[in-house]
């Protein structure tokens, strides 16, 4: 807890300031929290965070260990998990979000140990966002940045009006920064979405772009950038008239500090991580006139952090194979959907994601067919589809942890609660209870195969003198 929090033990209330929440991208570090025993109040959080806060004491929390979906003792459900993983020949490791890079770490060395494949958020959102950051390379700053310096805000595929509520008001359109003492005045925006978003009304200049064509937009701005026209067909195709265009053209001309803003737009539509990929030239482009540019608005709290932890400890970002003992990675085919769609997965371990309410019905399908562990804070689709359940711990509530921003930032969330049970102190504790028991049963499993080995009968070699006698015998039979 940080030197400015404050307690209380009025009545079993604790007061804390500076906490840090654990919900979108942002990781909004300045929420207030009073909590009791039967209530949770916030202060300066969005709706989404409210709702997250209020977890702390609501009535469907998972607090006891669960095996296909009756309560067991801890040890029991640690022990069957491990024996799930051990026995499956091809374990599928699935790392959600809301959870601490201390605690994916721990899940991606277990995959590692059982040769497994391990997959993240990312590869049913960003997935192709950060394929395009490994193609092409980000132009990147931190929020810190954008709110101080950026003049022009281009939101492309994104509405963080509804994705990320405070988005507009503490780190671009609408905040007063250190080079910014405007705010809204002294900035312009570029809105580019289908739909009239509510982040729309906000701007100075809404392309309202063909579904499917922002490859076409991307082209044409970077056309007339490089002193060119668009070809004639531009509107007729992509739905922007030449005027649009040539404005949005010179707003990245004009600009001294502009940031581009993708959203699961860019990435969701036709083209996908080439899209993401042409908007980074657009940046590395907008370079040559002022500063510029691109960040990903990461819609849940840590899915940076997992494609941080596995980029720096096994070089890839996601969908990756630890079947040969070297890491492969191969989004498409070793990702999540794809590897449950073709039923090769035999077992699935889900932390702290409700893959169950999420996924395509096939994938969902064959995790109803096989042994599924869950570490789940919360009643819903995964934990009823799950074989073990065991009870997950709020991170930056109840845990201490590192999370990833938006903008690739690691900083440190303190806890200022306890969990509703004993038997582990955070999701990275379980983690590591669950490797150590999956490691005496490796463990236990090749002294057997030693054990019954020394116990055949042992043979003596043939010497080649008798080994040409048998091979005679043999030829002479067979003649």
């Amino acid at each position: 807890m940080s030197s400015e929090a404050q307690e209380s033990e009025i009545s079993n209330k604790i007061t804390c300031t500076d906490v840090t929440c654990p919900v979108c991208g942002i990781a909004c570090d300045d929420i207030e929290v009073e909590l009791d025993d039967v209530s949770v109040v916030t202060r300066n959080a969005c709706i989404m965070g409210d709702a997250k806060f209020k977890e702390l004491r609501s009535s469907h929390r998972i607090t006891k260990p669960l095996i296909n979906g009756k309560e067991a003792p801890w040890s029991e459900a640690v022990d069957k998990a491990a024996e799930f993983l051990v026995n499956a020949k091809r374990p599928f490791f699935f790392v959600g979000s809301e959870t601490t890079s201390e605690a994916m770490a721990i899940a991606i060395e277990i995959a590692e140990m059982l040769g497994g494949l391990v997959d993240g958020n990312a590869t049913i959102c960003h997935g192709p966002t950060v394929m395009a950051m490994q193609d092409v390379g980000q132009a990147g700053c931190t929020l810190g940045e954008t709110r101080n310096r950026a003049d022009l805000d281009i939101y492309w595929g994104a509405n963080p009006e509804d994705s990320h509520p405070r988005h507009l008001s503490r780190h671009s359109i609408f905040v007063r920064g250190f080079f910014t003492e405007q705010g809204r005045y002294g900035r312009k925006v570029i809105v580019v979405d289908p739909r009239r978003s509510t982040t729309a009304e906000h701007a100075d200049l809404h392309l309202q772009l063909k579904p499917g064509t922002d490859f076409e937009v991307l082209s044409a701005i970077m056309t007339i950038l490089n002193g060119f026209e668009p070809h004639e067909s531009f509107t007729d195709v992509t739905g922007i008239s030449r005027e649009d265009i040539h404005k949005a053209a010179e707003m990245v001309k004009d600009a001294r500090f502009g940031v581009i803003w993708v959203g699961l737009g860019i990435a969701s539509t036709r083209g996908k991580h080439y899209n993401a990929s042409m908007a980074m030239r657009l940046t590395q482009l907008g370079n040559k006139t002022g500063k510029f540019v691109i960040l990903a608005n990461r819609g849940h709290c840590n899915v940076t952090g997992f494609n941080q932890v596995l980029n720096w400890s096994h070089g890839f970002p996601y969908a990756v194979d630890f079947s040969t003992g070297a890491p492969r990675y191969q989004p498409g085919e070793y990702s999540c959907v794809d590897a449950l769609r073709r039923g090769e997965v035999d077992a699935l371990f889900c932390m702290c994601a409700d893959l169950g309410a999420h996924l395509p019905k096939i994938a969902v399908e064959r995790m109803c067919e096989i042994p599924v562990v869950s570490i789940e804070t919360a009643e819903g689709p995964q934990a009823f589809i799950s074989d073990v359940v065991l009870p997950g711990v709020l991170d930056a509530m109840e845990c201490t942890g590192t999370f990833y921003r938006m903008d690739n930032v690691p900083i440190y969330a303190r806890s200022f609660c306890d969990p509703p049970f004993d038997f582990t102190k955070s999701n990275e504790d379980t983690c590591t209870q669950l490797r150590d028991a999956i490691i005496q049963k490796l463990e236990a499993r090749e002294k057997a195969k030693e054990e019954e080995a020394q116990a055949k009968p042992q043979t003596t070699p043939l010497s080649d003198e008798e080994f040409g006698q048998r091979l005679d015998k043999l030829v002479s039979r067979a003649g």
